[in-house]
């Protein structure tokens, strides 16, 4: 299979009247502001360092939280082996939708739905756990006990060895992650806006 053949199963082209990324994410980001961290996505140093601890090898189901437009969505298909499969979740079915009309990669599913039920989504698609779940979404601004379910969540549907990779802009998720995980990778990128704490909570 040749790389252009590769990318235009990646993604086609913008259908008319569907807004570009930078506009669609600012309009979920008026609509949501409590669910969408940042008024920009994020930049692509903060997405090569986050995913850079992945085992791609060991990835057969990789899990994202808030995908929004598909910011880390194109590069985790591009590092994902052919028969891996990325389940995003977002409770916007805007962006559920515009991810359905730009992305066409058969290993790609959006689902408008919670983080909290992420168990019952990953067995709806035919597994029991997943490998890595990744998530953007703002838990200190998420309503009360609803980042505690996430996180406990979170902690039962990655297998031993997997990962829960966390984005966010205040170190006050670590509350919701220590509870569950007990070990536990930081670092910071500078260089995004704003600068964003980066954590990698490993099972087992």
């Amino acid at each position: 299979m040749t790389d252009s053949t590769v990318a235009a199963r990646r993604a086609r082209t913008r259908p008319a009247g569907v807004p570009g990324p930078l506009a669609m994410f600012f309009q979920g980001f008026l609509k949501h502001p409590v669910m969408v961290g940042s008024i920009i996505p994020s930049s692509d140093k903060l997405i090569r360092k986050m995913l850079g601890p992945v085992d791609w090898s060991a990835c057969k189901v990789f899990v994202e939280y808030g995908p929004g437009v598909g910011t880390f969505c194109r590069p985790i298909l591009e590092r994902m082996a052919p028969d891996a499969t990325l389940i995003a979740i977002d409770t916007n079915p805007d962006f559920i939708n515009y991810l359905n009309h730009v992305i066409t990669d058969s290993r790609f599913v959006a689902v408008n739905g919670s983080a909290a039920d992420v168990e019952q989504i990953v067995r709806d698609h035919g597994f029991e756990q997943a490998d890595y779940v990744l998530s953007g979404l703002p838990f200190s601004t998420l309503p009360p006990g609803v980042g505690d379910a996430i996180g406990a969540a979170t902690h039962r549907v990655i297998r031993e060895g997997g990962a829960f990779l966390v984005y966010q802009f205040s170190p006050k998720v670590r509350d919701f992650l220590t509870p569950h995980f007990k070990d536990i990778d930081h670092d910071m990128e500078w260089w995004n806006v704003p600068p964003a704490q980066l954590y990698w909570a490993w099972k087992g």
